[in-house]
């Protein structure tokens, strides 16, 4: 291939990228309006538009950081320790109630994208995510024994489950290391642990007597943003936005790890270590997003791969892709799960599922090599 060749190559790449970003930031624009026009209370297109951008809110930076940072940090931030003006109804509406669970979706959808994408790196292998590994059993498991033992914790709930995500993988690591550790290990060790903890998983519900308790283990194990706050957001984001910049950064760690271990050995990488810290941030960027939203699945498996179709194996390009995508599907699948069905929503999470389903079947369908990175 010749340098002119390259060149080019490397501009289609740029600009399927451009058009991942695009189209992912109109699906997210399009959401949010969807989402903060329809609701139990009743606004019209424009009376959500005026009140999504009220100037009282918009100029006003005081409003801006008790939303996203807390009303005590806007006030040691700001130094103002008065009252802040009233706002509209439709305005209270929409920044309080409805604007969260885009924001939490935007949150939720760039973490999975990101986990997913550096487990694939790590294992070399397109099908690995959150669920394959551990992380979400294991913290599918702490949130039911939270929730059936240990009731009085339910505050520290999405702690608790980040940290059982967390823990999970660890063990994943423990038996897979083998004077070191391989993709293969790491995906078969993520299988058995993920395996014995859905069944204790199942076991779980036998002894959970109120019916509550089983309606909220079920929303946080099948993935729900019905109900989410900035107070749900808050301790979270920094978890999402440190792991999603260490991600960025790692992209040339994460290229050289996809070659493989002789090759990045080669080329002077210390395998195991690196493999270690990028799982890290894969399970941190995994465990913000459980800790909004519970289990969400087949975003971190589905949007890896898609924008790896699109754009290329670049992790340099793939991340940020990966960036815009995930947020891009949450959105659109939060807004199926809040209107599609007259009786009810549904957990977002069943969406994403039934979406994702469908793919890979047609992938398997057309790829004999599914699979491989």
């Amino acid at each position: 291939m010749s340098v002119g060749d390259t060149e080019r190559l490397r501009d289609g790449i740029d600009r399927s990228l451009v058009g991942v970003v695009v189209a992912s930031v109109v699906i997210v624009a399009a959401g949010a309006v969807v989402q903060v026009r329809y609701g139990s209370y009743s606004m019209s297109l424009e009376q959500a538009l005026r009140a999504l951008f009220d100037t009282d809110v918009i100029y006003d930076p005081r409003w801006l950081l008790k939303f996203v940072v807390g009303e005590s940090l806007m006030r040691t931030i700001t130094g103002f320790q008065g009252e802040l003006p009233e706002l509209a109804t439709g305005t209270v509406v929409v920044w309080t109630i409805r604007l969260p669970r885009v924001a939490a979706a935007v949150v939720v959808g760039a973490s999975l994208a990101v986990s997913g994408a550096i487990f694939q790196a790590v294992t070399r292998n397109e099908l690995a995510s959150p669920y394959i590994l551990g992380v979400s059993s294991g913290a599918g498991l702490a949130i039911l024994l939270t929730l059936v033992v240990f009731s009085g914790l339910n505050a520290y709930l999405p702690i608790i489950a980040a940290l059982g995500g967390a823990g999970a993988f660890v063990l994943v690591y423990v038996i897979a290391w083998q004077n070191g550790t391989s993709p293969v290990r790491l995906v078969l060790a993520g299988v058995i642990v993920s395996t014995v903890f859905q069944s204790l998983q199942q076991g779980m519900f036998y002894f959970a007597e109120d019916l509550g308790v089983v309606q909220s283990a079920i929303a946080w194990t099948t993935g729900s943003l019905t109900g989410v706050e900035w107070r749900h957001i808050r301790p979270a984001l920094p978890w999402a936005l440190g792991s999603v910049a260490l991600s960025l950064v790692s992209a040339r760690q994460l290229n050289v790890l996809a070659l493989g271990e002789q090759t990045a050995r080669s080329l002077g990488m210390a395998v195991e270590r690196t493999r270690f810290l990028l799982a890290g941030v894969a399970v941190l960027a995994a465990a913000a997003s459980i800790a909004i939203a519970g289990i969400v699945g087949f975003v971190g498996l589905l949007i890896p791969h898609v924008v790896r179709n699109i754009v290329g194996s670049d992790y340099k390009q793939l991340m940020v892709g990966c960036l815009f995508a995930g947020p891009a599907l949450m959105v659109a699948a939060d807004v199926i799960a809040r209107l599609a069905l007259p009786v009810g929503q549904v957990p977002v999470g069943i969406v994403t599922g039934v979406l994702g389903g469908p793919y890979f079947l047609y992938l398997m369908r057309r790829q004999q090599d599914v699979g491989d990175l």
